[in-house]
């Protein structure tokens, strides 16, 4: 059963500037995001998770002298005895207050990647996962936790209340409250069996998960390296707030010329006013259809479903309703050569195509947290790029270091 430890955590000792100091976590990253963090703080978590790569140098052993020296210098300091730390995110949706509440700790491995009760949700991507292993072998450290779901009920409970004079907090940009206090000694035992009881799914992080697992095999004489950090939330309704993750194409300025030519999609224009792409999506709910946005304008894009259905008799059936496994069935073969990029936030999106960064964008729906849970129990893989859980932990609150 799933095994979460408590460790000797590195953590920022001015613990005022927080907001200054933490990052979102580096694959939601851009360039101007990356500069302005930068620039917001000498020791900003960027520099760890994203370093700059120059002519002859890719950053990565500077990532970790940076980590080193922060550590001797007093910038870090290690807390004194091993813990767990309970972390909360305070946010609106649709003005209504949220929170997710979860545990840190440091996730025992499996023995196999895939199997045992620590399993992934979704497929990964190539590229991310050698960027991330080439880091860790520098740094020898988790620097963001990855996110796991417990199927376990009470673990919010077992978590209690925070300790307010023991509570760090950091705001982002979007105006969420983080707050990471240490657990208190007497609560974890009953968290360790609650998240012990069940298994855990891996929400976000599959890179970081698969990475830590290929390190394991090669850095196989290190303790450090059978866990990985990880940040576990109960998979219930309460906890969790889920978006989608849109498609961007880039490399074709004529992508919608290239659906309405593919037998299986249906093109059709979608204009009403100022509210277009809020009204676009309510048709995308209304008809099941998916959502589209190019420099023409706003689409809505009808699939076959005759041909999506003759498709779907490999796919479990758990996945059936999923908008990435649709868009991958009756929309993908239709683009050809172009190539993909994903975000999660539709007006951001649709900007991007405006702006000219983008050729065109496929809106999806998200999956809801019921979708989430029956295809854990059922074992089942997601498309890469299906869930954006929101908000996302800030890098800085806590690290981890294999050695310690």
């Amino acid at each position: 059963m799933p095994e979460l430890f408590p460790f000797r955590a590195l953590r920022y000792a001015a613990a005022d500037e927080l907001s200054e100091i933490t990052a979102p976590p580096y694959d939601v990253i851009d360039d101007d995001e990356r500069t302005k963090l930068e620039r917001s703080h000498e020791h900003n978590a960027v520099q760890l998770i994203l370093p700059r790569h120059y002519e002859g140098d890719d950053g990565y052993d500077r990532a970790a002298k940076c980590l080193q020296s922060w550590a001797a210098d007093g910038v870090l300091e290690r807390d004194t005895e091993p813990r767990l730390y309970a972390y909360r995110m305070r946010y609106e949706v649709d003005a209504v207050p949220r929170h997710t509440l979860g545990v840190i700790g440091a996730l025992q491995l499996p023995e196999t990647p895939g199997e045992g009760d620590v399993l992934p949700h979704e497929r990964t991507l190539p590229k991310a996962k050698s960027d991330r292993l080439a880091l860790l072998r520098e740094t020898r450290a988790n620097l963001d936790p990855i996110w796991g779901l417990s199927l376990a009920d009470g673990l919010t409970a077992a978590i209690g209340e925070l300790d307010p004079a023991s509570t760090v907090k950091a705001v982002d940009a979007g105006g969420t409250v983080h707050e990471l206090c240490p657990l208190p000694p007497d609560r974890v035992d009953a968290v360790r069996a609650v998240i012990r009881s069940a298994p855990v799914v891996i929400a976000d992080g599959h890179h970081r998960f698969e990475t830590a697992c290929n390190y394991r095999a090669e850095a196989s004489d290190s303790p450090g390296c059978e866990s990985i950090m990880a940040f576990v939330v109960e998979l219930t309704e309460d906890e969790l707030c889920v978006h989608a993750i849109h498609r961007l194409l880039h490399g074709g300025a004529h992508a919608r010329e290239r659906l309405a030519a593919h037998s299986d999609v249906q093109v059709e224009p979608f204009d009403t006013g100022p509210d277009t792409l809020h009204d676009l999506r309510m048709r995308m709910l209304e008809d099941g259809a998916l959502g589209f946005v190019d420099r023409d304008g706003f689409a809505l894009l009808h699939l076959e479903e005759d041909h999506i259905e003759a498709h779907l008799t490999d796919v479990p059936d758990v996945l059936h309703g999923v908008d990435a496994v649709r868009f991958d069935l009756g929309v993908r073969p239709g683009l050809g050569d172009l190539e993909l990029s994903y975000r999660d936030d539709a007006a951001t999106c649709a900007s991007l195509v405006d702006k000219g960064t983008a050729d065109g964008v496929v809106l999806l729906e998200p999956v809801t947290v019921a979708q989430i849970r029956e295809a854990a129990v059922a074992g089942v893989k997601m498309p890469e790029k299906t869930t954006f859980f929101n908000p996302k932990p800030r890098t800085g609150m806590v690290f981890r270091t294999l050695d310690e």
